[in-house]
């Protein structure tokens, strides 16, 4: 189905050295963009719905050339606007507004609960049960971190560690990747990681799954409790796949079929060597793989691992820094009433399949699948810019009888494995569009 820009907004120009996230969140009749501004500071930028016009908040922190930095941003129960970026092993970024809805009040705060906050990466904002927002983030690196989550207070405005002890946990070995929380259509929260010995992301290994219903008590996915921290002992493996076998962290996808099931999607090498996507789904049938590692899935929960792709191409990746991606795999979802799953590869480009909402085998494509024109796939920049989007961080803001999808465009030179540039690239124009 073809999808109508109804509108479009500019925001601002933006820094377009190397790809790195930005944040979209629409609260209320309110919208927030945070981003880095051509002079690579960290923006806040707000409007109302039915106003073109922003306001723009520089706060006092400038990206370098790091692609990790992204920036989060979430609205309380209060109203107030919390924002959180521009760190990959630093001391903690956050600011919070001091007025509801108003991101000219933002406000540095130092610390949440005043440890482990010397080393973070990763920052994530989460709705808890009841409505609570939750802060999770990675406290130390690659080869050995920990996931810690807080919770906040809105009447008294301080934080609280939501768990005693870190979620994952890679004592000093390894540290977790995780993909969500993700709540499900159960009101599950559902989580999916690898892990990883060393920054080098050729050592990704053992995609594995837990879930809970209030993020503080965690279950595998055969229903057995998991005390906390979980580590790599823990047995909640669902696909056993060694270092240097082509898991990556990053291209981890939870998603849902029709009947509401987890399935996590990811890519390895097959028995030929080449890099394919496979979906394993939480359901009680048995394996569907051609792989060693997908039987003996079947030992860590009632998992059905699929492989959906047929591809004669091998990525090897390795290496440290932030990659150029030549894969990329999005969550299974239902459209249409039909199973669909997005991907994009470097050699065969963009499809969606739909697949068996049974088997997980793809039963046909769409190509394109976006819906998207022209104009907007196709970067205008020139040279080797990409294409960028994020997505409303909210579902979708209802107008009268109207409900539009919001999300943000922007090119940007491709990722560089954090490193500097020589000269300084051109910025582009950070779009806001309006789908319907």
């Amino acid at each position: 189905m073809k999808r109508r820009a109804a509108s479009t907004v500019a925001v601002d120009d933006v820094w377009a050295g190397h790809p790195v996230g930005f944040d979209l969140l629409t609260a209320e009749s309110r919208q927030f963009v945070a981003y880095y501004d051509a002079e690579r500071r960290l923006t806040v930028a707000q409007r109302d719905l039915d106003d073109d016009e922003w306001t723009r908040t520089h706060l006092d922190e400038r990206i370098g050339w790091d692609s990790h930095n992204d920036i989060v941003a979430a609205v309380d129960s209060a109203g107030h606007l919390h924002v959180s970026g521009n760190m990959h092993v630093d001391p903690l970024v956050y600011f919070r507004s001091t007025e509801p809805l108003d991101a000219t009040t933002l406000r540095r705060v130092d610390g949440l609960v005043g440890r482990d906050e010397d080393a973070v990466t990763y920052p994530t904002f989460l709705d808890g049960p009841g409505g609570d927002l939750v802060f999770m983030y990675r406290d130390g690196g690659s080869g050995d971190g920990r996931r810690l989550l807080n919770a906040y207070d809105p009447e008294t405005e301080t934080w609280r560690r939501l768990l005693d002890e870190p979620l994952l946990d890679g004592r000093g070995e390894m540290n977790a990747y995780p993909t969500g929380p993700v709540r499900g259509p159960d009101g599950d929260y559902h989580l999916a990681w690898v892990w990883r010995d060393t920054p080098d992301a050729a050592t990704n290994h053992d995609l594995s799954y837990a879930r809970s219903s209030n993020l503080v008590d965690w279950v595998r996915a055969d229903g057995r409790a998991l005390e906390l921290p979980i580590t790599a002992d823990d047995g909640a493996v669902v696909d056993p796949v060694p270092a240097g076998e082509g898991l990556l962290n990053s291209n981890v996808a939870v998603g849902f079929d029709a009947a509401g099931r987890p399935v996590i999607s990811y890519h390895r090498h097959d028995a030929d060597g080449d890099t394919q996507v496979y979906d394993a789904r939480l359901d009680g049938g048995g394996p569907d793989g051609d792989s060693s590692s997908a039987t003996d899935a079947a030992s860590a929960g009632d998992w059905t691992v699929s492989q959906v792709s047929d591809w004669d191409y091998c990525w090897e990746f390795g290496g440290h820094g932030t990659l150029d991606d030549e894969i990329l795999v999005d969550p299974v979802r239902v459209a249409d009433d039909r199973l669909v799953q997005t991907f994009w590869h470097a050699e065969y480009g963009p499809g969606r399949w739909v697949l068996d909402p049974e088997m997980l085998a793809v039963e046909g494509a769409d190509v394109p699948w976006h819906g998207l024109s022209e104009e907007l796939r196709r970067p205008t920049a020139g040279g080797e810019y990409e294409v960028q989007w994020v997505a409303d961080s909210a579902t979708g803001t209802e107008q009268g009888e109207d409900t539009r999808t919001y999300a943000l465009r922007w090119e940007t030179l491709p990722a560089n494995r954090d490193r500097a540039r020589e000269g300084r690239p051109e910025p582009t124009t950070l779009r806001l569009y309006a789908f319907e």
